[in-house]
């Protein structure tokens, strides 16, 4: 025998064919049930984690709520308050530079020469009157400087 002949390698194509390869019933049935235990697996852990956060969510917003203050102070102001703060008329030039009192806050609209705006008495803030009443029935506050604007009587 010659050298050249020992270390010449021949592959054989039945080696490599791939025929023989079948998947059988019972191991597509394995297969199709482990898919569905795992995708089961899946669905389960979603719905917990979306119950225990909403549950949370629902725990922390009860505790924000039992904390906060009494429902009375998160009401607006009635209607005969809102009524009894002062109605000026703007004067262009009487007004200083500061934006606050060129135009409304709430809806960003610029004062008029002679128009009615309302000064809310602590803070001395304008505001157009349908703006700051529209505010004040929800708000007991300055829109701007949260200033409260309810007025306790001494009694």
């Amino acid at each position: 025998m010659s050298t050249n002949d020992s270390l010449t390698f021949h592959w054989q194509d039945d080696d490599l064919d791939d025929d023989n390869f079948q998947i059988r019933h019972n191991t597509r049935l394995y297969m199709l049930v482990l898919f569905s235990i795992i995708l089961l697996v899946t669905i389960i852990f979603f719905l917990y984690s979306r119950c225990t956060i909403s549950s949370r969510a629902s725990s922390t917003t009860s505790s924000f709520y039992h904390t906060s203050p009494p429902s009375s102070q998160l009401r607006g102001l009635n209607a005969a308050a809102i009524n009894s703060l002062p109605i000026t008329i703007h004067r262009q030039a009487l007004s200083n530079t500061n934006d606050t009192t060129l135009e409304c806050t709430i809806c960003l609209g610029v004062f008029e020469e002679g128009e009615k705006v309302k000064v809310l008495p602590v803070c001395y803030h304008r505001y157009h009157c349908e703006c700051v009443d529209k505010w004040l029935v929800t708000h007991s506050s300055c829109p701007i400087c949260r200033t409260s604007v309810r007025v306790d009587s001494p009694f």
